[in-house]
């Protein structure tokens, strides 16, 4: 009996090591070139709706069931969705807009785990016919999720998707 408590004590105490040096927070961003000028692809961007054309999980359940609540292009505006078990289920709400420079937004992931992420997507003019476009979200690692990114990156998990929407962004907006 004594060995199996000492044996407890020490995954206790392995799991909480853990979870004190795991990572606490994540931040993934990718960045591209679009060459198309900066006031039309920022109106492109700022419209969730858009989003069907370029995201890439729309690919991986065309079928995902969406509901819009708000103004597309205005903060409060909400796209609500439901997929497979790739895109599972959540919400995005634009919450603030810098004209030509800056939407940011925040996803709540509800299925398969919950979370809460801040998203952005922010432009940059390169020359009067090109824009440089940063996606990226970042948020904060709670227990157990601390000690499951000691062992996988968001950045991996994340970053293929982001480089892909990218490229169907601006496959879209160049052609």
């Amino acid at each position: 009996m004594m060995t199996f408590l000492y044996i407890l004590l020490a995954l206790l105490a392995i799991v909480a090591v853990l979870a004190i040096i795991g990572p606490k927070s994540y931040h993934v961003n990718r960045s591209m070139v679009i060459n198309k000028p900066l006031p039309e692809t920022f109106n492109f961007l700022k419209s969730l709706r858009n989003q069907d054309f370029w995201s890439p999980w729309e690919k991986k359940d065309p079928n995902m069931k969406k509901e819009f609540t708000g103004v597309d292009g205005t903060p409060g505006f909400t796209s609500h969705w439901e997929g497979n078990k790739d895109v599972g289920v959540g919400e995005q709400e634009i919450k603030r807009i810098v004209e030509n420079e800056r939407i940011e937004s925040e996803l709540r992931f509800i299925k398969p785990w919950k979370s809460v992420s801040d998203c952005y997507i922010k432009t940059e003019k390169v020359d009067a016919n090109s824009t440089r476009v940063t996606w990226g979200f970042s948020g904060n690692n709670k227990f157990p999720m601390t000690i499951m990114a000691l062992f996988m990156s968001m950045d991996k998990m994340v970053g293929k998707d982001f480089e892909e929407g990218l490229k169907n962004l601006k496959s879209h907006l160049e052609k």
